[in-house]
Order: structure tokens, then C-alpha cells, then sequence
């Protein structure tokens, strides 16, 4: 009888100690945390808020959603972290961050999942600018049926600039290209061949191309090194009667040179997802312009992109409590 007590004790020692303990941010709901239970067996899912994360997450194995500094600081045992956006910047460039940056825990995130809808967004953007129908919302309202004031433009045959050529600017280059523009990409990193892109050049070129672009679209990470790269200068190089669109970041691109380059009618119009500071306040000076569209950051929204983003942590809750390599791994000292 003895043996058998000692043998069950083993058993449940070496289950125990295959268990994952994974702590999830109190940002989620309880359809999703059962969710996430569903993962498997061996992962332990414990939701937290503000007033217990602090003591579940020291013996915590992982933590799901936007880390602090002083969670990672008390997470003594953390060797994942999955943060649920495609940027990082919260949990890494905050007052602080240097303690996720700088540790062996390994960050995942969600890039690529919203690449879909962040890409039918930004051209949503550059389409309702383009074939000059803003003016027709009102019209409609209206029951106004004016077809004097029409000033669309065709995109075939047009040079966009995708800053960013990551799961969401390869995304948007694909649909440029379907729509018949010439695609220049710019980007850190060394890209295969695509055929939907014509020329990648390094973002110390940007001054190079940007002249060039009848639209620019700015789509990649904010980081220390893209902070603000599209300037007031950059702004000043675009081409007469340009477009403008950002669906990553509103840190990426100077505020004060978008508007300029506005009230100055260089820029033919603007769309905007991102901006900073965010929300953007009331009275600003982006809001007075007819040929811009504000929407407040939710390009990354679809009838598909929960199922996405949740398919992705799923996967990695397997994969971490198996042992097997997390999918969609951030390099933290380059913030992407």
C-alpha cells in the first residue's frame, strides 16, 4: 500500500511540475479566459486584476496582456510574456520597459494577425480621398445630386511609399499593387523578392523616395529609431497634390509638419488612424481640414481579428507549455 501512495505522490509531483502557471490580464473577459483554459491541460490559467496581480504573478510561469515594469520586476519565474497588439512599444519603451528589454523572458506578439483589416483600412483611407467622396457623404444626406464638383483620381499607374513592410505594410503593398501602383518599400530589415513591390530601400533613404510617392502609408513599428522619421522635413519633399496615411502609430510621423503641409495644399488629403497625441483633443488644427479622415484608432477591428488574435495565443499557450518555439517571437532590443 505504501508503494502505491509513493508511486501516486511521484505521479502527481511530476504532473505538477509539468503544469504552467499563466497569469492573464484583468483586461479580459470570462467567455475568453475559459477560452484560453481550453488551450490545454497543462496550463493553469489564472485571470488577475489590480488588486492581486502582484501576488499571483510571482510564482507565474507567463503573463498575457501589457506588462508593467514592477509586474516584471515581482514575476520572478517569468519566462513568456504575450502582449495582445502587434506593438510593443507600451511594454518596452515605457519609463521602465528596460526591465522586460533587458531580461531572458521572451515577448510575443500579435504582428501580422491585424495585418487584413489594417490594410483594408489604410486603403479604405487613400479610396475615399482619391475618388474625392467625402463630399458625397453630405451630398447624400442631403439629397443633393451634384455632379459639378467631381475630382477623383485614378490609382493605377500611381507610386506608393509603404513604410514598413512587416505583416501589415506587405499587406497594403499587395493591395496597391492589385490596384495598379508602382509599391517602393521602406524598411530596416533585408525582404525577399515580392513581386508586389518594386524596389526596398533603408530608412536612411527615406528623403530619396518620398518625392517620388503620390501616396505615403505609414505602417511599420514605433520604435526609438522610427520615432517621428516622417518629419516636418519629410513632409516638405512630398509630391504636389500627395496623399498621406497612418494606421501603426501617430508617434512615427511629426503632427505639426502633417498639418502644415495641409494648410499649405501640397497634400491633396490625409487619413489617419494613429495620431499623437491620442486621443486626439478637441479644437485640435487636424480636425479643421475637409480632405482628412480621423478615425480613432481602430483599423486593427473586423468580424475576424478577435478569432485571429485569440487563435495566436492559443497556439503559444501549447507551444510554451510543450516546450516547443513561440510563434510570432519580438526581438526586444529592436522593438519588432
Amino acid at each position: 500500500m505504501r508503494r502505491w501512495a509513493s508511486l501516486l505522490l511521484i505521479c502527481a509531483c511530476a504532473l505538477s511540475a509539468q503544469t504552467k502557471k499563466i497569469v492573464v490580464d484583468r483586461e479580459e473577459d470570462d467567455a475568453t479566459i475559459q477560452d484560453l483554459r481550453s488551450a490545454s491541460p497543462k496550463a493553469r490559467i489564472v485571470a488577475v486584476n489590480q488588486s492581486n496581480v502582484m501576488q499571483e504573478i510571482g510564482d507565474a510561469d507567463a503573463f498575457i496582456g501589457n506588462i508593467t515594469p514592477a509586474e516584471v520586476r515581482a514575476g520572478k519565474n517569468l519566462k513568456w510574456v504575450q502582449v495582445m497588439s502587434a506593438g510593443v512599444e507600451n511594454v518596452l519603451f515605457q519609463s521602465g520597459g528596460n526591465d522586460l528589454r533587458d531580461s531572458n523572458i521572451v515577448l510575443t506578439n500579435n504582428k501580422i494577425v491585424q495585418g487584413p483589416e489594417i490594410a483594408d483600412h489604410a486603403m479604405a483611407m487613400l479610396l475615399l480621398l482619391s475618388r474625392d467622396l467625402r463630399k458625397y457623404v453630405d451630398d447624400t444626406e442631403q439629397a443633393n445630386w451634384d455632379r459639378g464638383r467631381f475630382k477623383g483620381i485614378e490609382l493605377n499607374g500611381k507610386t506608393a511609399v509603404v513604410i514598413g513592410l512587416g505583416g501589415i505594410g506587405m499587406q497594403i503593398a499587395t493591395r496597391a499593387w492589385a490596384f495598379g501602383m508602382n509599391v517602393i518599400g521602406v524598411d530596416p530589415e533585408d525582404k525577399p523578392f515580392s513581386p508586389f513591390v518594386k524596389r526596398v530601400v533603408k530608412p536612411d533613404q527615406l528623403d530619396e523616395v518620398v518625392p517620388q510617392a503620390d501616396v505615403v502609408f505609414i505602417s511599420t513599428p514605433h520604435t526609438e529609431k522610427s520615432h517621428k522619421m516622417m518629419g516636418a522635413h519629410e513632409f516638405e519633399l512630398m509630391k504636389q497634390h500627395s496623399y498621406f496615411v497612418a494606421v501603426s502609430r501617430g508617434g512615427i510621423y511629426d503632427m505639426g509638419g502633417l498639418v502644415k503641409a495641409l494648410d499649405s495644399k501640397r497634400l491633396a488629403g490625409a487619413g489617419v488612424d494613429v495620431t499623437d497625441p491620442e486621443p486626439l483633443p478637441k479644437g485640435h488644427a487636424l480636425w479643421k481640414f475637409n480632405n482628412v479622415v480621423v478615425t480613432p484608432h481602430i483599423a486593427g477591428r473586423s468580424d475576424r481579428d478577435f478569432e485571429r488574435m485569440f487563435g495566436t495565443v492559443k497556439e503559444n499557450i501549447q507551444r510554451f507549455v510543450d516546450g516547443k518555439p513561440l510563434i510570432n517571437v519580438v526581438d526586444k532590443q529592436k522593438g519588432y
